[in-house]
């Protein structure tokens, strides 16, 4: 048997006793509601008044008060009790519902509840999304998860050739003017050797020789022998 404090808040909490489950039954039901030890019964009401009177149930029609009927039963698993405010035979004013489960008695929460309100503000609506459910236990568990990493796709020897060819052609056309020893150091400016110009001189007589072989007149052509007469 379950040991409830009355302070707390009869929607969270339950009751059960295990001896009543087995023999659970439509005609019983309100006898097991009644007991004793059941934080959700009132002991006031006008079921106690007829119950000590031994009086049947139908006798509840003719009296003024609160009172608890059987609103449903679902053999032999689900039964709904309700609560209810009786003003006149035919007027009342229904104040609470419990249902029956396994033979474990809850508390139904009405739209005013605190139930509905706490659960209201666990709820998010975004246009693209929808609805869904948010819970502070939810933010705590994402945050403690290990981010996964994404796994990246090696490369293909297509492309680290391609890549090294294009870094090949660019560090030839603009080589480094620094380079640095170690992460973190300063860098080191590079010496770019320049290939050695030739000197002057042996330029203007490159450009001279072609000059005097050029100014040289061809030598004179010697003219055809001349006929001489024979003597007879």
């Amino acid at each position: 048997m379950a040991a409830v404090d009355m302070k707390d808040n009869l929607l969270g909490i339950s009751w059960v006793d295990s001896g009543w489950v087995p023999i659970l039954n439509p005609g019983n039901v309100l006898d097991y509601f009644s007991e004793r030890s059941n934080p959700f019964y009132d002991r006031t009401c006008n079921n106690e008044v007829v119950k000590m009177q031994r009086l049947t149930l139908e006798h509840l029609n003719q009296m003024v008060g609160v009172e608890y009927i059987l609103l449903h039963a679902q053999e032999p698993i689900l039964y709904i009790i309700r609560k209810q405010q009786r003003q006149a035979p035919t007027q009342v004013v229904p104040l609470a519902d419990y249902y029956i489960i396994a033979g474990v008695v809850y508390q139904a929460p009405d739209l005013g509840s605190s139930a509905f309100d706490e659960a209201v503000s666990y709820c998010r609506y975004h246009p693209s999304k929808g609805y869904w459910w948010h819970f502070k236990d939810q933010e705590e568990r994402e945050k403690a998860k290990p981010k996964s990493k994404k796994k990246e796709e090696p490369s293909s020897l297509f492309q680290r050739q391609r890549v090294d060819m294009l870094l090949l052609d660019l560090r030839s056309k603009f080589p480094p003017t620094f380079y640095q020893p170690k992460p973190g150091e300063k860098p080191i400016p590079v010496e770019v050797k320049k290939e050695p110009e030739p000197p002057v001189e042996t330029v203007k007589q490159e450009e001279r020789e072609p000059a005097t072989k050029t100014s040289a007149p061809a030598p004179p052509s010697k003219p055809p022998p001349e006929k001489r007469a024979r003597l007879q």
